[in-house]
């Protein structure tokens, strides 16, 4: 089944906020309300409900931590985050300031989203806006 880009991205914003609020080793529950009102909002076109992604995702994700592949998997998500990258950043922002402070891993996660996995999308995005 082909996704739409709509999907793509609701399944690219879910992966990104569970590998941003892991990368810590800290999982809060504010952390853990602020993603579930995330995916509670997402109109949701995939035949696997959204509760079994996100499961998958939490267990790929930890995955890619353990291993020390953070950075290629969120790289890996780069297209489908870019369709809506102002969301992207303002979620990404979000989800490491709900528990009231970022911790280095997650700045490092935020410095290299937006200076190099959404800086193109960002800046023609707000090029658009002007």
């Amino acid at each position: 089944m082909q996704l739409s880009e709509q999907q793509s991205f609701n399944q690219a914003l879910i992966q990104l906020s569970v590998l941003l609020y892991q990368v810590d080793g800290v999982v809060t529950l504010s952390e853990q309300d602020y993603l579930s009102d995330i995916v509670d909002t997402l109109s949701w076109e995939s035949p696997i409900c959204p509760e079994a992604f996100l499961n998958d995702t939490i267990y790929q994700t930890r995955k890619a931590i353990d291993t020390g592949d953070a950075v290629s998997y969120m790289r890996s998500l780069k297209n489908a985050l870019s369709f809506d990258a102002d969301k992207t950043l303002e979620v990404a922002m979000a989800i490491t300031g709900v528990d009231g402070e970022r911790s280095e891993a997650e700045t490092e996660l935020l410095s290299l989203l937006t200076h190099k996995v959404l800086a193109k999308a960002l800046v023609s995005g707000s090029e658009t806006v002007q």
